[in-house]
């Protein structure tokens, strides 16, 4: 296990991609086609089924749609995106997932809050939500759109840092709505 990945804060990376995919939903920036499925509307549907972890289910099924669609639009070799991170990342994420389930009611509050999420600014909601400094948002600054404007690069390349996680979220705010832009950076391997 390499240095970055122990440092690496799983859970500020489940609440950037559960931000970045709520305000990707068709209600609100129609990047990707679900409708309030991260909203009261999903919950609804699938507290039922899930009582005690529907909010984990929610967040399962945008995260495959988000993941999707990002691909659709730009999917470059030896690349990662704030929906496909490295095996290694990805397999430490998934290995807490297991956790956050059994401590599904501590995150009952955020996932409330995250319901009510409005709004066209995405760096604002991510400051909202405490998940970004002014670090984080002076780095974004630096961000632009390629120039078919699918994507944006990010500089350097990935090495799995809080830091680089928090880039990939922001770099969707390039985008506008119903246009999706797909943050990635280079992989070193790649």
């Amino acid at each position: 296990m390499t240095q970055a990945m122990t440092a690496l804060d799983l859970d500020r990376l489940l609440k950037l991609r559960l931000i970045v995919g709520r305000f990707g939903e068709m209600d609100m920036a129609r990047w990707w086609n679900t409708k309030g499925q991260l909203g009261r509307l999903g919950a609804a549907a699938l507290r039922r089924g899930f009582p005690r972890t529907h909010y984990f289910a929610q967040a399962r099924s945008v995260f495959a749609v988000a993941a999707h669609r990002s691909s659709e639009v730009f999917d470059p070799p030896g690349c990662v995106t704030l929906w496909r991170l490295s095996e290694s990342i990805e397999e430490e994420f998934d290995a807490q997932w297991e956790h956050w389930l059994d401590d599904a009611g501590d995150w009952a509050p955020y996932f409330q809050r995250l319901e009510t999420l409005q709004g066209t600014d995405l760096v604002a909601a991510l400051r909202s939500f405490e998940v970004i400094g002014d670090h984080d948002v002076d780095s974004f600054s630096k961000l632009r759109r390629s120039a078919e404007g699918r994507a944006v690069p990010l500089p350097g390349i990935f090495s799995g840092t809080d830091e680089d996680i928090a880039l990939l979220a922001l770099g969707f705010a390039r985008g506008e709505p119903g246009a999706l832009a797909v943050p990635y950076a280079r992989r070193g391997d790649g």
